[in-house]
């Protein structure tokens, strides 16, 4: 958020109260008090009678902000009534925040002389115009444009601004030679498949001849009528009978 254009307008700071200050007392208890600068702007706190270490204020002052100047000086001393206040610690304060974001109640760190630690400040910071200050004096983000050496992709054109049309007429007859097999071609077979590689059988004459053939010579008869034999009827055994003993 923009922290510009402040000129003239009014930070609020409520100083609320200390913790863990540095001691400059011996046998009582100290009295602080806090004084702010801004500029040639000067404001203090009442004294905290006996407030020792921790004191509490709560006393609210109001800046007139100048521009440039983002900064505010805070010291806490403790009050004597017969030698002069003893110096406890200061600090800067940062009001970059409270600009930017309209509040701030952070704790500020103080030191003493020699930059050692001599306690903390607790500050409410309040200022009511960042939102109107930003809104009138935030600078708007520029135009982008294009570098000179970088060019541009061609936008992608269409060939066709419509889909073209689709032919209603038929397609011609094909013509062409018929596509090659990838089989060897043989001579065709006009006897039907398979060929044959013998001649055609003759044709026979109907009804066949019976099985077997007939033959010139008449058919014996069955059964064979017997034989004649040169021994039947049969005849004495020719040999000698009875026969001899073995």
């Amino acid at each position: 958020m923009s922290v510009s254009g402040i000129q003239g307008f009014l930070l609020e700071v409520t100083v609320v109260a200390c913790n863990k200050l540095k001691d400059t007392e011996w046998f009582s208890r100290q009295d602080p008090y806090v004084c702010l600068e801004y500029a040639s702007t000067k404001f203090r706190t009442r004294t905290c009678t006996d407030g020792g270490r921790n004191p509490t204020f709560q006393e609210k002052f109001v800046f007139t902000l100048i521009e440039g100047l983002r900064e505010l000086n805070v010291v806490v001393w403790n009050r004597n009534t017969i030698t002069n206040d003893d110096f406890i610690g200061s600090g800067k304060v940062q009001l970059y925040k409270v600009l930017s974001q309209g509040y701030d109640d952070s704790p500020w760190t103080l030191q003493t002389k020699t930059g050692r630690y001599a306690g903390e400040v607790r500050l409410i910071l309040h200022y009511p115009n960042a939102n109107k200050s930003a809104k009138s004096h935030a600078p708007s983000a520029p135009p982008y444009v294009t570098p000179p050496y970088v060019t541009p992709p061609a936008p992608q054109t269409s060939l066709y601004s419509t889909p073209p049309p689709v032919s209603t007429a038929p397609y011609p007859q094909h013509t062409g030679y018929p596509a090659p097999s990838p089989y060897p071609s043989y001579p065709s077979n006009s006897g039907g498949y398979p060929p044959s590689s013998y001649p055609p059988p003759q044709p026979a004459a109907y009804p066949p001849p019976p099985y077997p053939p007939t033959s010139a010579y008449p058919a014996s008869p069955y059964p064979p009528p017997p034989q004649a034999s040169p021994y039947y009827p049969p005849g004495p055994f020719p040999g000698l009978y009875p026969p001899p003993p073995y």
